[in-house]
C-alpha cells in the first residue's frame, strides 16, 4: 500500500514533492510515482494550519454560552475537538487517505506544534493501528528532504511533544476562556465597557510593558555635576573626566578648592598604558537573535521576520527558522567550510579564511536538540535568484550569510589606551580605542548607534599638558520604552526582572516568557487586543492597557514566574517526565483560586473607567454615546462622546461646546477631554503633526471654548 504523508501546509508538500517524481497533483493531494524509497508512489496531503480546534464552551453546557460570573468556571469533564471552520472539505480528503493507508508519515513542521497539528488531524479521523513514522528535517533542500525519507523516526519522541503541545493547548484555552470573561464581567461592573482577553503568557507580557512604562512615569531626573577637562599634549588634545559625580555644584567646587584647582591648571600624564583586545566573530543566529537585529537595523517587527524567514526556507535558502539554538553540528559546518568561497562571491567580499577548523564557539552537537542554528542552505542562488528577493528579504538573507561567514574570519583586534592625568593630586581618566585589524567586523556596515571611542594622539608618560577645566551639568536619564527587538529579547530573559532567586532560575532554564517560535505572535496578539500600540518602532502601554495592568496587579497572572513554573512542567512532558493529565488538574486549581480572590481583590481597587474609550456596538455598526464630564460652557448639559467628535447634551437648548475626536491627526481620548472640562488643560499628549509633516508633543488648553496649543 502506498504510504500517506502529512504536510502541515500546501507550500512544505509541494517543497517534498520536489524531491521526487510526481504522477499527478489534484486539489487536496499530491500522487508520487514508484520509487526506490517508496516502491508503490506515496500520496503527499496537507493540512491548512489546524484543520481542528478545540469546541466552544456552548458546545459543552448552554450555560457556557452566556457571559456570566454565575456561569464561572468553565472546566469540561473532557476536552472534545471539531474540524476548524472553512476546512471541512480538505479535512475528509486527508480522512480519507489516512484511513486507507497502513503507514501515515508526519510531516508537519519539526517542532512542538508539528507534533500537534498532526496528531490532532490523525486522531479526529478516527484511525487507529497505522505505523506512523517521523519527519524530522531542518532544511527543504531536495538531498535533506530525501535524506529524511530515507531516515525516518519513530513516533515515540513524537507523542510526547503532542502530549505537551496538547496540554499547552487546553491550558491557555482554559486560561483564556476563565479570565477574559472573569475580568471582562468585574471591569464592567466598574464602568469599563470592553472586553479583556486574558492569556496565560500575553497577561504577564503586557504588565512587563506596563512596568517600564511605569517607571518611565514615575522617574523623577535628579541634577548631578561632574569635572571634566580638555588636555593638550605635544601632539594634539584628549579630554579626560574626574571620578567625582556628586548632586550639588558647591561639592564638586569645593573638591576643586581642595586641590588648588583653577580652570587653567596644567597637569601631568601619570600613566599611560596599552593594552591589545580581540572580539571573537558573533554567533550564529537564533529566531530571536535575528529578529532583534533586523529591528534595530531595519526597524522589522518580530512577526514580519519569522514570515520572510519562513517564506526564505521555503524558498530553500535558509535553514529551519524557528530554532532557538545558536549552534551547529559537524555534519553542517562540513558543507559550509566546502561553500566558504561561494558564499563570499554572493556577497561581494572576499577575505583570507582565517581557520576551517570547527570551533565550539558555533559547531557543538551537545548544544543542538531539535534544530540547529539559522544558516544558509547549500543552494547558492543565482544573482537572477537574488534580484527577484525583496530588499527585506535580501538584508535578511545576506544577515544569516554574513553571520555564517564570520564563523571563518579573523578576530576584531584593536589597542585599548587608558591615561591617567594628574592635576594637582586629582586624577583624570581617559580611555581610548585604536583599530588594529576589522577582522569580521568588515563583514557588515556599522551602526549609526554605534559609537567609537575616541583615538588619542601619542602620549608620554610624565608628560606636561596644558588643561581646561571645567563643571559639567548633567541630569539622570529615565529607563527607555521598549522597542519591538528589545521586546522580544525582554520576553527571552525577564528573568532578570524577578527577585526570587529559585523563579528566576526557572526563567533562566526556560528561557523566559514563550518560545521562539511564539514570541513575535503574542506581540501581535496584545496588539491585536489593543493593549499595546507600536509607533516608529517604540512599544507604549494603552489606555486599555493600563487598565488591564491595575486589575491584575499583585496577581499571579501579572508573574513571569508563573508562566515559567507552567512552561518548565510542559517541557517535562515533552521529555516522558510528566503527564499532560496532572498538569490541567494544576490549571484548573489555579482557576478555582482566581475566582475566589480576583473579585475581593478588584473591589479594592480603583480603575479609573474613563482611560478607556467606548466601544461601537458591533449590532447595527451605531456608537453608543458615553457621558465624558460636565460642560465647561452651560454648566448644565455633559459632554458626550460620539463616533467622530465630543458634544455637550444641552445642544437643543444652544449650548454650541464641541472638541473634535481627532485634532492634528491624533486622536482625543475621553480621559484628556475630561482634563479639558474640569482641569482647562491636559497633559503633555505626544503624537500631534505638523502641516509640515513633523510629529510635536504639547498640552491643549482650552480658553473661550477652543482649543490651544501649550509647549513646555
Amino acid at each position: 500500500m502506498k504510504p500517506v504523508i502529512v504536510a502541515e501546509k500546501p507550500s512544505q508538500a509541494k517543497a517534498y514533492a520536489e524531491a521526487f517524481t510526481v504522477k499527478s497533483r489534484h486539489k487536496t493531494h499530491i500522487e508520487l510515482a514508484n520509487s526506490q524509497l517508496f516502491p508503490h508512489g506515496a500520496i503527499i496531503t496537507w493540512g491548512v494550519g489546524h484543520l481542528v480546534e478545540l469546541k466552544e464552551p456552548k458546545a459543552y453546557d448552554a450555560r457556557w454560552n452566556r457571559w456570566t460570573l454565575g456561569s464561572l468556571p468553565i472546566l469540561p469533564d473532557r476536552y472534545e475537538f471539531q474540524i476548524a471552520k472553512g476546512k471541512y472539505a480538505q479535512f475528509q480528503a486527508v480522512k480519507k487517505f489516512i484511513l486507507s493507508a497502513s503507514t501515515v508519515i508526519n510531516a508537519c513542521d519539526t517542532d512542538r506544534e508539528g507534533s500537534n497539528i498532526f496528531y490532532s488531524i490523525y486522531y479526529q479521523t478516527g484511525a487507529h493501528n497505522q505505523k506512523i513514522k517521523r519527519l524530522w528535517i531542518n532544511s527543504l533542500e531536495v538531498d535533506e528532504v530525501r535524506k529524511g525519507f530515507a531516515n525516518l523516526r519513530d513516533n515515540r519522541k513524537d507523542l510526547m511533544l503532542y502530549e505537551e503541545a496538547k496540554a499547552r493547548q487546553i491550558s491557555d484555552w482554559l486560561v483564556g476562556m476563565n479570565g477574559s470573561r472573569l475580568y471582562t464581567l468585574l471591569l464592567k461592573a466598574k464602568g469599563v465597557e470592553e472586553v479583556f482577553p486574558i492569556g496565560r503568557v500575553q497577561t504577564p507580557t503586557v504588565h512587563l510593558i506596563y512596568q517600564r512604562q511605569r517607571e518611565i512615569e514615575t522617574f523623577v531626573s535628579e541634577p548631578f555635576f561632574e569635572v571634566e577637562a580638555t588636555f593638550t599634549a605635544e601632539q594634539g588634545t584628549y579630554k579626560g573626566k574626574a571620578k567625582a559625580k556628586e548632586p550639588k555644584r558647591e561639592i564638586i567646587q569645593e573638591l576643586l578648592r581642595s586641590h588648588g584647582i583653577r580652570p587653567d591648571s596644567p597637569g601631568v600624564i601619570s600613566s599611560v598604558t596599552h593594552t591589545d583586545k580581540r572580539t571573537p566573530p558573533p554567533q550564529l543566529h537564533a529566531l530571536s537573535t535575528l529578529q532583534a537585529t533586523a529591528n534595530r537595523r531595519w526597524k522589522t517587527s518580530p512577526a514580519d521576520v519569522l514570515k520572510i524567514m519562513q517564506g526564505l526556507y521555503e524558498k530553500k535558502l535558509v535553514t529551519y527558522p524557528r530554532t532557538d539554538a545558536r549552534h551547529i553540528t559537524p555534519n553542517e559546518f562540513a558543507y559550509l567550510k566546502d561553500q566558504v568561497g561561494d558564499y563570499q562571491q554572493l556577497i561581494g567580499h572576499s577575505f583570507p579564511v582565517a581557520s576551517l577548523a570547527p570551533k565550539k564557539r558555533y559547531v557543538d552537537s551537545s548544544k543542538v536538540q531539535e534544530h540547529y542554528a539559522i544558516i544558509p542552505t547549500k543552494k547558492i542562488p543565482t544573482q537572477a535568484v537574488l534580484g527577484r528577493l525583496s530588499p527585506l528579504e535580501r538584508n535578511l538573507y545576506e544577515e544569516v550569510v554574513r553571520t555564517t561567514l564570520a564563523m571563518f574570519h579573523s578576530d576584531y583586534l584593536y589597542t585599548e589606551t587608558k591615561v591617567t592625568t594628574d592635576v594637582n593630586g586629582l586624577a583624570f581618566f581617559t580611555t581610548g580605542k585604536t583599530e588594529r585589524d576589522l577582522g569580521w567586523k568588515a563583514l557588515f556596515q556599522r551602526s549609526k548607534d554605534e559609537k567609537d571611542e575616541p583615538s588619542l594622539p601619542p602620549l608620554r608618560n610624565q608628560e606636561s599638558v596644558q588643561s581646561a577645566i571645567d563643571i559639567k551639568e548633567g541630569k539622570t536619564m529615565p529607563p527607555k520604552p521598549y522597542t519591538e527587538g528589545q521586546l522580544i529579547a525582554m520576553m527571552k530573559t525577564c528573568g532578570k526582572l524577578v527577585d526570587d532567586k529559585d523563579e528566576t532560575d526557572i526563567l533562566k532554564e526556560i528561557e523566559g516568557l514563550g518560545t521562539e517560535a511564539t514570541r513575535s505572535g503574542i506581540i501581535e496578539t496584545i496588539k491585536k487586543h489593543g493593549y499595546i500600540t507600536v509607533a516608529k518602532n517604540i512599544v507604549s502601554i494603552t489606555a486599555k492597557g493600563r487598565v488591564l495592568c491595575q486589575a491584575i496587579e499583585g496577581n499571579l497572572l501579572a508573574s513571569p514566574s508563573m508562566t515559567a513554573k507552567w512552561e518548565a512542567y510542559l517541557r517535562k512532558i515533552g521529555n516522558g517526565e510528566g503527564t499532560g493529565q496532572h498538569f490541567l488538574e494544576n490549571i484548573e486549581k489555579f482557576l478555582v483560586k482566581l475566582l475566589e480572590e480576583v473579585p475581593r481583590q478588584l473591589e479594592a481597587t480603583p480603575i479609573d473607567a474613563s482611560l478607556v474609550p467606548p466601544r461601537q456596538s458591533k449590532s447595527r455598526g451605531s456608537y453608543q454615546a458615553a457621558q465624558v464630564a460636565p460642560c465647561p460652557h452651560c454648566k448644565t448639559g455633559m459632554i458626550i462622546a460620539h463616533k467622530s467628535f465630543y458634544g455637550c447634551s444641552n445642544y437643543k437648548n444652544g449650548c454650541k461646546q464641541t472638541f473634535p475626536g481627532i485634532f492634528l491627526k491624533k486622536k482625543l481620548t475621553p480621559a484628556q477631554v475630561k482634563l479639558l472640562c474640569t482641569k482647562g488643560k491636559t497633559n503633555v499628549i505626544k503624537g500631534f503633526t505638523a502641516n509640515n509633516g513633523n510629529q510635536f508633543s504639547a498640552s491643549l488648553e482650552l480658553e473661550n471654548g477652543k482649543l490651544n496649543l501649550v509647549f513646555t
